[in-house]
């Protein structure tokens, strides 16, 4: 089901077709009575929300209760946010009608595209969901495990013995590897030289260029005009490889995310094939959902195991006794104590009545992920970095949700955990860790990494 449209024309029309308030969605009543929340201008809220955010939703939570309300650039927007385990617990359960997080998520449209998972509601959410979850099924990670502990030895065996280093941009350049070779099935060299930095400039959008996807006339200069040209040349390099692929000869054979996904369909369900935008959009989607997601986490895990020497002395035991659980244990509480997304969006298509609040149609509601995962009710002394509460346990319902949840949970949260445990294995296989210095979280793109890229020196285990 290839397309015959000239690439260039393709992104043209993303650029110009998509909405970064949502397509579709009810406009609220400006006087609609919601949740308290700070009277700033739109425009500082929306830079406070985006910028500081770690800062920001614990202060708004402090001064104004449990559930607040922000409003947002373009248009002052409504954002109401929820904190409380049965408040997100209502959001996650409500209804995948009236509960939109492609509306919620459509800031990133732009990039994405209107055929991402992330971007799409109702049925076609439903069918792209059901064509791509076997490509990350129980059978389909035990394939790429290998593959991703192939990638993370050779990049451990370029470590120097006694070396500092940043882990966020050692762990960028693996999990881009992955994204690449397992997700993408590029393998030649050159293809890789060429794609690499295309794809890594995708994934370093700053939030300023977020912000001003509403207004499209900024397209055309500075940081906005560079983020579309690497657009361009994005695209150009996908869908060749993706129209190349569709005539390999062993795309039977093949075991990568795109094969998998081109392979879908038959004369009998010519529904399901995907076309070479919807496959674009699609990998697009697992690039940005994957890809720093997954560094940020490790990077924060190799940072915390380097400071407590406990816990490093018990992932070296757990490396050599085969124990996996520790691992992502270790993995998890990263994820906790680091929040990489801070909140989890839906827009309501029609009203609904959240936290005890009736909210009328068209306003986005969202569990902040950064207040839940310090609520010392369900975590104890939050601010510890301490992997035994997920040891063999979960927590609360609802307390930890770095994946999402409900019918919208991220379909790559087991890739990410399997990846996640495959790289820790081979580092602490390798070598011992000590943390360089101290470590915040600062605001990257939708994303937050370590603002010094979480240094480690490491050393040759003997």
């Amino acid at each position: 089901m290839s397309d015959v449209v000239d690439p260039a024309v393709l992104t043209a029309e993303r650029f110009r077709s998509t909405s970064v308030v949502g397509a579709g969605s009810p406009r609220p009543p400006r006087d609609a009575p919601l949740p308290p929340g700070p009277r700033w201008p739109a425009a500082i809220q929306s830079v406070a929300l985006m910028r500081f955010r770690h800062r920001f939703h614990p202060y708004l939570r402090r001064k104004y209760g449990e559930v607040f309300t922000t409003r947002l650039l373009p248009g002052s927007r409504p954002l109401v946010l929820v904190t409380r385990p049965e408040h997100v617990k209502e959001i996650f359960a409500g209804d995948p009608e009236v509960f939109h997080a492609g509306k919620g998520n459509a800031i990133l449209g732009p990039i994405m595209g209107r055929h991402s998972l992330l971007i799409q509601d109702s049925v076609e959410h439903h069918r792209a969901r059901r064509l791509l979850m076997p490509a990350f099924n129980g059978q389909a990670l035990k394939e790429y495990a290998d593959v991703v502990t192939d990638l993370a030895r050779e990049e451990v065996g370029r470590w120097a013995d006694g070396s500092s280093l940043r882990s966020l941009d050692r762990m960028n350049a693996l999990t881009l590897e992955v994204i690449l070779r397992v997700v993408f099935g590029v393998t030649d060299e050159g293809r890789l030289a060429r794609l690499r930095p295309r794809v890594t400039a995708t994934v370093d959008v700053p939030p300023l260029v977020l912000l001003g996807w509403g207004y499209p006339r900024l397209q055309k200069h500075g940081i906005w005009k560079r983020t579309v040209d690497n657009q361009y040349a994005l695209d150009r390099l996908m869908i060749a490889e993706i129209r190349e692929r569709r005539s390999a000869p062993d795309l039977a054979e093949r075991t990568d995310v795109l094969s998998r996904l081109i392979r879908v369909g038959d004369d009998e369900h010519p529904d399901d094939r995907l076309s070479d935008v919807e496959l674009r959009d699609q990998l697009v989607t697992l690039l940005l959902a994957g890809h720093e997601t997954t560094a940020s986490a490790l990077s924060w895990a190799l940072y915390e195991l380097g400071r407590h020497p406990d816990l490093h002395a018990r992932t070296v035991r757990a490396v050599a006794e085969g124990d996996d659980a520790w691992l992502e244990a270790v993995l998890k509480e990263s994820m906790r104590l680091h929040p990489i997304i801070p909140m989890v969006v839906r827009t309501l298509m029609e009203p609904a009545t959240i936290a005890g609040y009736d909210l009328p149609a068209g306003v986005t509601v969202a569990p902040s992920i950064v207040v839940a995962h310090q609520r010392e009710e369900a975590h104890p002394d939050p601010d510890l970095f301490r992997p035994e509460r997920f040891l063999h346990q979960n927590p609360p319902a609802n307390t930890w949700i770095p994946f999402g949840g409900g019918a919208r949970r991220c379909i790559g949260a087991g890739f990410s955990l399997m990846e996640g445990v495959a790289v820790l294995r081979e580092v602490f296989a390798a070598f011992d860790v000590e943390a360089v210095g101290a470590d915040v979280a600062k605001v990257r793109n939708i994303t937050s990494v370590p603002r010094r890229g979480a240094r480690i020196r490491v050393r040759r285990r003997r």
